[in-house]
């Protein structure tokens, strides 16, 4: 494997932490309603456990109200349940053949427990950004003591990739202040 793929590798996989990293958070509840909210939550079709997109159309009503839409009349009932029966501490409401889902406004209390939580996905993210950082630093270790790269390009690599380990850090205290902020807005 080269520098540069070694390099372009480990950008790759930085990036995709802070993908997870975004869709981690984008399940933490704030004050505002969220479809994505609901995305964890299994429900029984055909005898299976499947996710709720997969049997609902799940739509913002309004700042504080998802609406679940189902696909099949009779599935209506399981949803309402599955929602319920959740650690969210929801409570769906039926309105003929849409599930409203009111979101409770958030306490003081629980924005600060959520805000903890914000920052140990941070966290989790940065252990990942370092990991894949010692990893490409001993790819680029590997390849000059195999002689197939000198120190100095030794020296660049590792330099170059703690400039974007560093960049992929700011990222990821950028999107929890930004979540933080979602949290305390309410």
């Amino acid at each position: 494997m080269a520098l540069s793929e070694i390099k372009k590798n480990a950008e790759h996989k930085m990036n995709a932490s802070i993908e997870a990293l975004k869709n981690n958070l984008a399940k933490v509840r704030t004050g505002r309603a969220n479809p994505q909210l609901l995305d964890t939550i299994q429900v029984e079709y055909w005898g299976s456990m499947v996710p709720m997109s997969q049997v609902a159309n799940l739509t913002l009503l309004d700042a504080r109200t998802i609406g679940v839409a189902p696909w099949e009349k009779g599935m209506g009932a399981k949803i309402e349940k599955a929602i319920r029966e959740s650690d969210l501490g929801l409570n769906p409401a039926s309105q003929g053949d849409l599930i409203r889902v009111p979101i409770p406004a958030m306490t003081e209390e629980r924005r600060k427990e959520m805000t903890k939580v914000v920052r140990g996905e941070g966290e989790h993210a940065k252990v990942a950004v370092r990991n894949l950082r010692r990893d490409a630093n001993e790819a680029v270790k590997k390849l000059v003591k195999d002689k197939l790269a000198s120190e100095d390009d030794e020296r660049r690599s590792t330099e170059e990739i703690q400039k974007l380990t560093d960049r992929m850090i700011a990222e990821v205290d950028k999107v929890v202040a930004s979540k933080e902020q979602d949290l305390m807005a309410f």
